[in-house]
């Protein structure tokens, strides 16, 4: 696994950076505040408790407004782990999936211990923070593949069986290597997408969901993202499922008004493969970053990990100013998000002056530990 030289960064390329990263992370974690309090129920059920027009303002979940699941928290230590496998480049150790493994064990943890565990400096800042020890409807195939520190692979994946959309859910951070060709964010995406999710559907959409995230942080539009996933997975065994379902997507946008039946339709059976062409399209037919979220969320398929995708596509290809204020100012955590954007940010931008093989900056090491 390797990358690519990175772009030429002068100042206004790095903001604008700065900004789609803090777009992506707080666009997945504002969608997933948004679509986690209905996840599961139908339309119905969904407009009995929130009126006719469904879900349009963040709702009490998990104990208060604004709370984000298990989608975000594994978002988050997606980022660690890729910001962690560029500090342990310097050792000569350049597997990057291995680092993310390590990260989503560090998740894993905050799911059965009561909190941080100081004594473990290796953990780094991000496992030493309080409110992600909480249980927040972890899927069970993450709960599984995580459950032990064998790390799941493309020739022994875990939970082969699994289609599910948690493994795609988590791989926003992948398309954010704007320094790495897209066939390279494809099989990164999809190697650590395996360590939960073994079907190829699942991780093929995972990797497909990164490569399109990826157009998007590189300033490119949607469509031309949509497109390039599609060249990259043709050659993939077990590429038809998701090609079809994001075939599927850029027909329905031609089809009229967007309407909770047309995205049941697209979701299908809520494989990863469905919920991937719901965000496909609510992105594309969205008026503005609210709408497009609402579509995501009033439909009886799986609305948090659709307004998740959603959320993340739009967040980098708008920048962190498009989402709406009113939700970030109730959103959980926006601290911690904010700050982990702009070290991802940083590293990727201005890596060489935090750490080299020659030297470093003690107190980013300490956040962000080689072992």
């Amino acid at each position: 696994m390797g990358a690519t030289a990175g772009a030429v960064w002068g100042r206004v390329e790095q903001q604008d950076f700065r900004s789609r990263v803090r777009g992506t992370l707080l666009g997945v974690a504002v969608a997933d505040a948004l679509g986690a309090p209905v996840d599961g129920l139908t339309l119905e059920e969904i407009r009995q408790a929130y009126g006719p027009q469904g879900l349009t303002d963040l709702a009490f979940g998990h104990g208060r407004r604004g709370a984000i699941s298990h989608h975000t928290q594994l978002t988050l230590f997606s980022v660690d782990g890729l910001i962690r496998a560029q500090v342990r480049r310097d050792t000569g150790a350049w597997h990057p999936p291995t680092d993310l493994h390590r990260a989503y064990l560090r998740w894993a943890a905050t799911q059965r211990d009561w909190g941080p565990d100081e004594r473990r400096k290796e953990d780094g800042w991000l496992a030493r923070e309080e409110w992600l020890y909480a249980r927040r409807s972890p899927a069970r195939a993450c709960l599984l593949g995580l459950g032990d520190d064998t790390m799941g692979t493309l020739d022994a994946p875990k939970n082969p069986g699994d289609q599910g959309p948690e493994a795609a859910a988590r791989s926003a951070p992948f398309g954010l290597l704007v320094g790495w060709e897209p066939q390279l964010v494809l099989q990164l995406a999809v190697e650590c997408a395996a360590q939960t999710h073994g079907h190829p559907t699942a991780y093929l959409a995972a990797g497909a969901y990164a490569v399109i995230l990826h157009a998007l942080a590189r300033g490119e539009g949607l469509d031309a993202g949509v497109q390039r996933a599609l060249a990259l997975l043709a050659p993939r065994p077990g590429h038809q499922q998701v090609a079809d379902a994001l075939q599927h997507a850029l027909g329905a946008v031609r089809q009229g008004i967007p309407t909770p039946d047309r995205i049941e339709e697209l979701a299908g059976d809520g494989t990863a493969a469905g919920v991937l062409a719901v965000a496909v399209y609510c992105a594309l037919v969205g008026e503005d970053v609210r709408h497009a979220l609402c579509l995501a969320v009033n439909h009886g398929g799986p609305s948090g990990a659709a307004a998740v995708l959603t959320g993340g596509l739009l967040g980098a290809l708008h920048g962190e100013t498009a989402l709406p204020p009113a939700w970030l100012a109730e959103l959980e955590g926006r601290p911690t998000m904010l700050v982990l954007a702009d070290d991802f940010a940083m590293e990727m931008t201005q890596g060489a002056a935090l750490h080299s093989p020659t030297g470093y900056a003690p107190g980013w090491l300490e956040r962000y530990p080689r072992a």
